[in-house]
């Protein structure tokens, strides 16, 4: 059973190789490595605000933490849909994924060097413990949920 933040580094490793395979490819293959980025991405953020990101905002410290990366989250995610409506063989498009790479690069370096590192002192492994199981199974219930999700807040 992997730890919280093992679980967290295993998808954002992942997300790292995404990002390089999809500013190195082309366009024939950058769809189908797009629509794997999207879905894990949107499916690994809510799933780390539900879980990991609660308990941390119970904690002093933790709170602006929490607000900050929640934050960063929701413009990755307005990035990730603007990506989503446009033409991928475009220029804007390539561009705009620049910024998004680097501006996730960024969040998860973050995360990891900074969060973690602080969040190991002020949560205790029992506080925490199962939690990055309990990561694992939320991402997946929100990978069905993407669509949903999206489509009820293209509509707000």
């Amino acid at each position: 059973m992997p730890s919280i933040y093992d679980a967290i580094k295993q998808d954002h490793d992942t997300h790292r190789e995404l990002l390089r395979s999809i500013q190195d490819s082309k366009i024939e293959a950058r769809g189908s490595l797009w629509k794997r980025f999207y879905e894990d991405v949107k499916s690994h953020a809510a799933a780390e605000e539900e879980t990991f990101y609660s308990k941390l905002i119970r904690q002093t410290w933790g709170q602006d933490a929490a607000r900050h990366s929640v934050h960063e989250h929701q413009q990755l995610d307005d990035l990730m849909e603007e990506l989503n409506v446009m033409k991928m063989s475009s220029d804007l498009w390539m561009t705009k994924f620049e910024q998004l790479k680097h501006d996730y690069e960024h969040h998860m370096d973050e995360e990891e060097n900074e969060v973690f590192t602080r969040a190991k002192k002020v949560i205790s492994d029992e506080a925490i413990e199962g939690y990055g199981t309990r990561f694992r199974q939320r991402k997946e219930e929100e990978r069905d949920l993407i669509d949903e999700k999206r489509e009820d807040s293209l509509e707000d």
